[in-house]
């Protein structure tokens, strides 16, 4: 079963702006939501389906991956276990998630008819964090194992993540009762939102700590270890679990998403795991034929044979000499892409015996075996002059 398109799902096109996504998908959730059809048993399907679609198009990370692999990006990434799909997180937390960003607009977070979602308690997550690492052609067909530096908030040394000056204590928040978040009815809707005395902890601190400020987290440089895969390609996120920024008062740490980008390279341009290298060659070797060097991503050599009467625009193949395939013992092919190269800065001698080359071939207005195209194309442009006159 073909995949859903997710711009076709929302009704928006390709260049749609993050407004434009957003309003669409609020008409379509408000339509669809399943409070609203109960009677309507694929409503509550549909209303995934643009919950998934949304999920993805209003990050642009997401959407840029999107936009280049399609769903496939993300199916890879649930795979390989580099992060939750549409498929995965999307659908189900994301499920809700999507849908509560509208809400939270218009009046906080939601919780459907008195039901609610079940929401963390306690001290907050922290942040997840990305970081963007530039790599060279050479370095993706490798893969490549290094360190990164990165300013993270991390516990903090003197209160060790609590927040509380040391020999202090929290106590229970008085405004939530301990519950991190203050409810109100409103018709229909049950609004839940963080207390905004606590700011979601559940408690309050007697003495907040000096040294970070009751936060129980202060900047540091921190040094992680990273290894990149063979194959890797711009746009690929490679997520390190826990490795983001520390939680506020104790919670659990965030993750750490390193985005690829990759540098222009001198001679190739990729495409997938195919490489693309344009060579020039002198017209006396494309007449003539003959051999040519060419550079290979694996920092060698390639001879490619060049048969008499090559045009420009011709192209061999080089099997196996592209990119390395992501997690698989693979690799792409090479493609070469010949131009001839007009000669200049012609001596007169030079000059003499090109003109002299030149009567015995033939320019191809008056026709010549040597230059078909040539001839070909002026045999047609005379008979459409003669048409114009007749």
């Amino acid at each position: 079963m073909a995949k859903q398109d997710y711009y076709e799902t929302l009704g928006v096109n390709k260049g749609a702006s993050a407004d434009e996504i957003k309003k669409s998908y609020r008409t379509l959730a408000m339509k669809h939501h399943p409070d609203q059809n109960k009677d309507n048993p694929e409503s509550e399907e549909k209303f995934k389906e643009i919950s998934e679609a949304y999920e993805v198009l209003k990050d642009d990370q997401k959407r840029a991956a999107y936009d280049h692999y399609g769903a496939e990006a993300f199916e890879a990434a649930m795979s390989s276990g580099g992060g939750a799909g549409p498929g995965g997180g999307f659908a189900g937390a994301g499920f809700s998630g999507a849908f509560s960003d509208i809400f939270e607009d218009m009046f906080g977070d939601f919780v459907g008819g008195g039901g609610g979602r079940g929401r963390q308690t306690g001290p907050s997550r922290g942040s997840d964090v990305q970081y963007t690492m530039e790599l060279t052609l050479e370095e993706a067909y490798k893969g490549k194992e290094t360190t990164i530096k990165i300013p993270l908030n991390e516990s903090c040394d003197t209160c060790e993540g609590s927040g509380a000056e040391p020999g202090t204590s929290s106590e229970g928040c008085d405004t939530c009762g301990g519950a991190g978040r203050v409810r109100q009815q409103q018709g229909f809707f049950t609004i839940e939102r963080t207390c905004p005395k606590c700011q979601g902890a559940g408690s309050t601190l007697k003495t907040p700590c000096k040294k970070c400020g009751g936060a129980g987290r202060e900047q540091k440089n921190k040094t992680l270890k990273v290894k990149i895969p063979a194959g890797v390609d711009s746009g690929r996120r490679i997520r390190l679990t826990a490795e983001g920024e520390a939680g506020v008062r104790g919670g659990p740490r965030g993750d750490l998403y390193v985005l690829i980008a990759m540098k222009p390279h001198k001679f190739f341009k990729r495409e997938g795991a195919n490489l693309h290298c344009r060579v020039p060659i002198p017209v006396t070797k494309a007449a003539l034929g003959g051999d040519v060097d060419v550079p290979t991503i694996e920092e060698s050599r390639a001879k490619v044979k060049i048969p008499p009467g090559t045009q420009t625009g011709q192209q061999f193949r080089l099997k196996g000499k592209g990119m390395t395939v992501l997690r698989a013992d693979a690799k792409g092919d090479m493609y070469i892409e010949l131009f001839v190269e007009t000669p200049v800065n012609l001596d007169k001698k030079q000059q003499d015996l090109i003109k002299q080359l030149d009567k015995s071939i033939g320019d191809g207005s008056s026709g010549s075996k040597h230059s078909p195209e040539s001839s070909g194309f002026f045999k047609k442009a005379k008979e459409f002059w003669d048409d114009i006159k007749e």
